[in-house]
């Protein structure tokens, strides 16, 4: 039961009068404080036992507390549900009789997960409640076995020879009308088929999933890591169910198929709670749909975690800690900049201070902070919700973004008010930030005043720990990281063969790499100069400023990234 889908538990203990309102807010501090979930916070405090937690969901739901410890399952009951269900819902079959299925699931307080088992299982279920570790187990044992990989190529198989669909998904584009497509989006099939192509994302660790339609073909592609991998392709009818299916997952206008949409999807798989982002683009061919993986569970928004190099870290800790200023974080598209941002507002997030967020759109619900999504569609743009800010009494602001000389006037003036600023630009490097705000129209006397210090990043992968292996540089490879065998001495460098737990890729995570740019009264001076970003960098590197570059031959020589993947992002 985790915490982010347990609250109900939370509520519903209260509800019954076993917990009063100071336990309460124990508990709920202390999950947001340790991680622990609900139950093991409920237990951990003598509450209410796990057993007892047990019996209070089983009483609200109208069912029985069932016990797997001596439980052997026969066939047919196991049939029931396919492997792929059972690991993607974290559900097992307990017990069938006639038409009627006995089922527990890990989290029985979800309604959604009954609905969506509903459209996958062909029998009427009955929610049955067991310990969710018991229920692991169970799964573990009786499916474990059954890989998602040989339940996808079966399903794809299915699919394709199912002529059935391949003539509704004919009909449906032919007319357009919402009815067709949403019949066709429901068909058991494509629930099935999406909801497990959803589920090997993420157990793939995927930050995006890429639905394409060409003429002749239709490609799901992941990124894991960075980089771009393409799934067994399923067949070309599928791209408008498919569409169809996550259209209807994230309440979008099913019928629209001529105007990009956004929307968000929030789903429990594989026992987590998470976030899909997604995006609808209309094509030659039908509508490319990215979903961008917002996992609760898989990010660690805490500044330790971040890897920064120790002086990169006592900088920004204290700078964070400032009354007024602005910090600005920058980088390309998907270098981690929200995370970073994310990560030092959960620093500063105290009882004693208020803190806003304007962002496009929100990405993390982070408990204690105000956030709120712009809409350019309805006129909520940067500019209108930072006015707002100011007259909410804020101590900090984060602004998704510096877009344009109004946001960052704006962010200036509550700067230059008594407010704690953060906030993004896309520049190449920290130096750049400078001279893009002076380029916006920011007087350079005002970003001199207000600039505490820029923050560049890139996302590096990590070599995978299974294959790793050392190998002599060759002094062309040397040459383009600008060092000499000399400077080598003794320094050994990694690369990763490839194997089976990274995919034969080698790589497996990513790691930051930063260059700090540090705003003292000599950058001050050259900024109010209009100096060029070349000479600010000169001066800047002068005084100890580390390059990417530089910081990325540190995770050369720690044996952490390899040679290509620093000369490819920086």
């Amino acid at each position: 039961m985790s915490d982010t889908v347990s609250n109900p538990l939370l509520s519903l203990v209260r509800e019954r009068g076993l917990l009063d309102d100071l336990q309460f807010e124990e508990v709920q501090q202390e999950v947001q404080r340790s991680g622990k979930s609900v139950s093991e916070a409920l237990a951990d405090f003598g509450i209410l036992d796990t057993d007892s937690q047990l019996q209070v969901i089983a009483d609200h739901l109208g069912t029985e507390v069932v016990d797997f410890r001596n439980w052997t399952p026969d066939e047919e009951t196991l049939k029931a549900i396919s492997a792929a269900t059972a690991k993607t819902y974290l559900c097992i079959p307990f017990a069938l009789s006639g038409t009627t299925l006995q089922i527990a699931l890990a989290d029985p307080l979800n309604p959604a997960t009954l609905d969506e088992l509903g459209f996958s299982v062909s029998y009427e279920l009955v929610p049955v409640v067991a310990d969710p570790k018991a229920i692991q187990q169970a799964i573990d044992k009786h499916y474990g076995g059954a890989q998602t990989g040989d339940t996808m190529a079966e399903l794809l198989k299915e699919l394709g020879a199912d002529a059935e669909i391949e003539r509704e998904a004919a009909e449906a584009a032919a007319t357009g009308g919402a009815a067709d497509l949403s019949e066709l989006a429901n068909e058991v099939p494509i629930v099935k088929f999406v909801n497990l192509v959803i589920a090997q994302a993420i157990q793939d660790r995927a930050s995006d999933i890429h639905f394409e339609p060409f003429e002749t073909e239709f490609k799901i592609r992941y990124r894991v890591d960075g980089a771009l991998y393409e799934m067994a392709p399923p067949p070309k009818h599928l791209a408008l169910p498919v569409a169809s299916r996550l259209k209807v997952m994230s309440n979008l206008d099913i019928s629209e198929r001529r105007l990009p949409q956004d929307g968000r999807i929030s789903m429990n798989i594989i026992g987590r709670q998470i976030d899909l982002r997604i995006s609808t683009l209309p094509t030659q061919f039908g509508e490319s749909v990215v979903l961008r993986v917002l996992d609760r569970t898989a990010t660690k928004l805490e500044v330790e975690a971040l890897g920064f190099p120790k002086y990169v870290f006592d900088y920004v800790t204290e700078a964070i800690q400032q009354p007024n200023g602005i910090v600005i974080v920058t980088g390309p598209t998907g270098s981690g900049k929200t995370t970073t941002l994310y990560s030092c507002l959960r620093r500063v997030n105290t009882l004693d201070s208020k803190l806003l967020t304007a962002e496009d759109p929100v990405e993390y619900d982070i408990e204690g902070i105000m956030q709120v999504a712009i809409n350019e569609a309805v006129g909520m743009t940067f500019g209108k919700a930072l006015r707002s800010f100011l007259r909410q009494d804020p101590d900090i602001i984060m602004v998704g973004e510096m877009r344009d000389m109004e946001t960052s006037q704006i962010a200036i003036q509550a700067s230059l008010t008594g407010h704690l600023v953060l906030t993004t630009l896309h520049t190449n490097d920290a130096p750049g930030a400078v001279t893009r705000l002076v380029d916006m129209g920011i007087e350079p006397f005002l970003v001199a005043s207000t600039l505490q210090c820029v923050l560049a990043q890139r996302l590096v992968r990590t070599i995978c720990k299974g294959c790793k292996t050392s190998f002599e540089p060759t002094e062309t490879q040397l040459s383009l990281l600008h060092l000499s065998p000399h400077d080598l001495g003794d320094k050994l460098f990694y690369y990763g063969r490839g194997c089976g737990t990274c995919n034969d890729t080698g790589y497996k995570g990513r790691k930051g790499i930063y260059e700090l740019l540090v705003i003292n009264d000599t950058i001050r001076q050259m900024i109010i100069e209009r100096a060029p970003t070349v000479v600010i960098r000169q001066k800047a590197t002068e005084l100890g400023m580390v390059g990417l570059r530089e910081d990325g031959l540190r995770g050369i020589f720690d044996g952490s990234t390899t040679i290509e993947e620093v000369l490819k992002y920086t």
